[in-house]
């Protein structure tokens, strides 16, 4: 009888152990986790065979390191069937590391969001925009369960573990372009119809190419809705004068001047038009359109969605946007027969446009009322202050910087008759009176001309 006692009492400590070890194995979702007690993301996908090419990726990037690591992480996790769907049997091996790394990276957000967290919109994830090395976004969907980027859907959501949670998704997130998050947001439909019209895939092939980099100002629906085009300028044009080519101008790298647009002066590839960004309060674009939401960041680029559609600029625009000329401004506007604001409105292709304008700046007009002994604009007589305005203005030609060593030594006549002459070595405009103006901003390039500034107020008096 003894001896049975001590069988049993055996088997009842054996029995007991066993099922400490079979819930050290299990957590209180039933996960999967090692048996000392770690339940880390990296455990999880370690101990999921339909994780195994998560991973393997994860393995060969270093990145399994990082998951297993503290820190509070989402991971939107692709099972084997979607790595297989990626790599369409490219082996793993073969894939670049360092691209491997962002893709991956493009799963991570770097804070716990339960299924109940997310939200529709954007979240910047671990991956890197390699010209500003600023966070990508992905756009998250929760209109119907949750998509990513419109590729990619949770199909379990919430799978709790020490550092954070794992949704299961059904594809692998490619890394997002300017156009996955223009065709994705159906804020920006009226903008992707625009993109589109006609069967057009110009815009759409720029703006999906990785190889280059590119800011895009993004006008929202309503935008385009009261849009009316009044100048009737061509809608391709308008659309490439929201695009920067070449440049990532993330919201901390914008500065308050001229950037080059993607569209041009009368179909020259070499005459950019230029957009005037002002970061004074915010960023407002050629003194018309205000960024509502900066920062959407690609792995080509960033998008910032603006309040209207900006229309291509004339030398008026930059002359009333750009605050270096409030008083040129003044000076065009100084008495009620003056129209050079409307003339230099006038459509390229209309008379007398198109325009090169040679702009002085606030500081040189200070500088012409101390050599005049005024004490304002009101102090010179109006024709006076209308020749000297004209003189300024070269009609009927769009004279670029580039253009100015062909013009060497040239006598030009101005709006007003008047003769200036070109000094290309400097660069300056000499004017009647003998003096050198020189030019300290080029190539300022509005749909109907060009703007040079100069430091001096050109004089014939």
């Amino acid at each position: 009888m003894k001896r049975f006692f001590s069988i049993t009492k055996i088997a009842l400590i054996a029995i007991t152990l066993f099922g400490l070890v079979s819930c050290s194995d299990d957590d209180d979702n039933g996960n999967i986790i090692d048996p000392d007690g770690s339940n880390t993301i990296a455990d999880f996908v370690a101990d999921n065979e339909n994780y195994s090419s998560l991973l393997a990726a994860l393995q060969r990037t270093g990145l399994d390191a990082t998951l297993a690591g503290s820190g509070t992480f989402t991971v939107f996790a692709p099972d084997n069937a979607a790595f297989d769907t990626f790599l369409n049997g490219t082996p793993l091996a073969d894939v670049d590391e360092d691209a491997l790394t962002q893709i991956l990276l493009n799963h991570v957000l770097n804070v716990e969001r339960l299924s109940t967290d997310l939200t529709t919109g954007y979240v910047k994830n671990l991956a890197t925009e390699p010209a500003s090395g600023a966070n990508i976004d992905m756009y998250i969907d929760t209109s119907s369960g949750v998509t990513i980027n419109g590729q990619s859907s949770v199909v379990t959501a919430d799978i709790q573990t020490d550092n954070g949670v794992i949704h299961a998704v059904n594809s692998v997130i490619a890394l997002p372009t300017i156009v996955t998050f223009a065709t994705t947001n159906p804020a920006l439909s009226n903008l992707v119809g625009a993109l589109t019209a006609n069967g057009n895939t110009t815009f759409t092939d720029l703006l999906s190419d990785t190889s280059q980099d590119f800011t895009v100002f993004a006008p929202v629906n309503q935008a385009f809705d009261e849009f009316t085009n009044p100048a009737g300028n061509d809608i391709n044009q308008v659309l490439s004068n929201h695009v920067i080519v070449g440049t990532v101008g993330v919201s901390t790298a914008l500065a308050t001047g001229y950037l080059n647009t993607a569209a041009v002066f009368n179909g020259e590839a070499d005459a950019p038009l230029s957009l005037f960004v002002n970061t004074d309060g915010g960023v407002t674009l050629n003194g018309q359109s205000n960024v509502a939401i900066a920062d959407i960041v690609a792995a080509n680029g960033v998008v910032h969605v603006v309040d209207t559609v900006i229309d291509l600029p004339t030398i008026t625009t930059f002359a009333t946007a750009d605050s270096t000329f409030e008083t040129l401004v003044a000076a065009l506007t100084a008495d009620a027969s003056f129209g050079y604001v409307d003339a230099l409105s006038t459509a390229n292709g209309t008379a007398p446009a198109p325009f090169t304008v040679f702009a002085p700046t606030n500081d040189a007009f200070a500088n012409l009322l101390t050599d005049l002994g005024a004490t304002g604009l009101g102090d010179i007589p109006i024709p006076t202050l209308a020749a000297t305005l004209e003189l300024h203005v070269v009609a009927g030609a769009n004279v670029r910087a580039e253009d100015l060593p062909g013009l060497d030594g040239a006598s030009v006549t101005t709006l007003g008759g008047g003769e200036i002459t070109i000094d290309a070595s400097t660069p300056a405009v000499i004017d009647p009176d003998g003096g050198v103006n020189e030019i300290i901003v080029t190539n300022v390039q509005a749909a109907n001309g060009v703007v040079h500034a100069v430091s001096r107020v050109l004089r014939d008096l």
